[in-house]
């Protein structure tokens, strides 16, 4: 059922690809959005959102954003290197502490952050977030299909059930403005698993250009990324979700719309909103 009362949501990584479309779909639905960012100035965010300075790495920072707030949207980790948070425990004692009632949490990871366990513990109503690839990464390849007409990518036949942005979003604010969500961990992806290949295809139907994919070697990716300044690591990493992804990742499932009553947005809507990115 939805709460018709208007209320104060705190939205952090406001600035980011889930936090921006989430502060504007609050305030397009009446609510009244705090939103946190680490540079209010530089945030350039909807009229009608009131940007407040913070970072959930800092804790102390976070007590003026959260007082009188009804319900969070959370990250999970530090916007700035994706390391999990640590300080959980701290923040969900001072959002209790402040009446928030409801919150989401934006997982990073297949496994659960401390703040995932802090909220699971305590007494929040809490909502998980659990996000496959997103969309927006296609951004990646702006540039050479802008300047070249092509796209270089490895892993052809990697099938990715991509999730638009905004749809993490919507999810977000149904969890956090409507009841019925507490307790649950929601698997979101897109209404359709593509491979890089038919990701090209679509921004080349979309665009109304003929945008070629030329497939690289296994070292010329791993070099590519090298070179990018990723660390073995995360290279090890890139390889296995490419060559050996979880199941998760290319299974479409409907739970965006089974959450929000509306279908999970597609990738060539997605194409068609970032036009400009690609030299349309």
């Amino acid at each position: 059922m939805t709460d018709r009362t208007s209320l104060t949501v705190l939205v952090t990584g406001a600035t980011g690809n889930v936090g921006r479309p989430l502060v504007e779909q609050l305030l397009a639905a009446g609510h009244r959005v705090r939103a946190l960012t680490r540079d209010p100035a530089k945030a350039n965010l909807p009229a009608g959102a009131e940007a407040v300075a913070g970072d959930l790495t800092d804790t102390t920072s976070l007590a003026e954003a959260l007082a009188g707030v009804s319900a969070a949207h959370l990250i999970s980790f530090n916007g700035a290197d994706f390391a999990p948070l640590t300080n959980g425990a701290e923040i969900v004692d001072l959002a209790e502490k402040a009446g928030v009632r409801k919150v989401t949490i934006l997982k990073g990871d297949v496994t659960k952050s401390p703040l995932e366990e802090a909220v699971e513990a305590g007494g929040l109503e809490w909502t998980h977030l659990a996000p496959v690839e997103f969309m927006s990464n296609a951004l990646e390849w702006a540039e050479s299909v802008k300047n070249e007409g092509v796209v270089r990518e490895a892993f052809a036949d990697a099938r990715s059930a991509m999730i638009h942005d905004a749809d993490i979003a919507s999810v977000a604010a149904t969890a956090l403005t409507t009841d019925g969500h507490a307790g649950q961990e929601y698997w979101l992806t897109g209404p359709a698993a593509l491979t890089p290949a038919e990701q090209v295809r679509t921004i080349s139907e979309v665009l109304g250009r003929d945008i070629r994919f030329v497939e690289l070697t296994k070292d010329e990716a791993v070099a590519r990324w090298r070179q990018t300044g990723y660390s073995d690591e995360d290279i090890e990493f890139f390889l296995t979700m490419r060559t050996n992804p979880p199941e998760a990742g290319y299974t479409v499932l409907p739970t965006v719309e089974q959450v929000t009553g509306r279908p999970a947005r597609t990738f060539a809507q997605w194409v068609r909103e970032n036009a400009a990115a690609f030299g349309a």
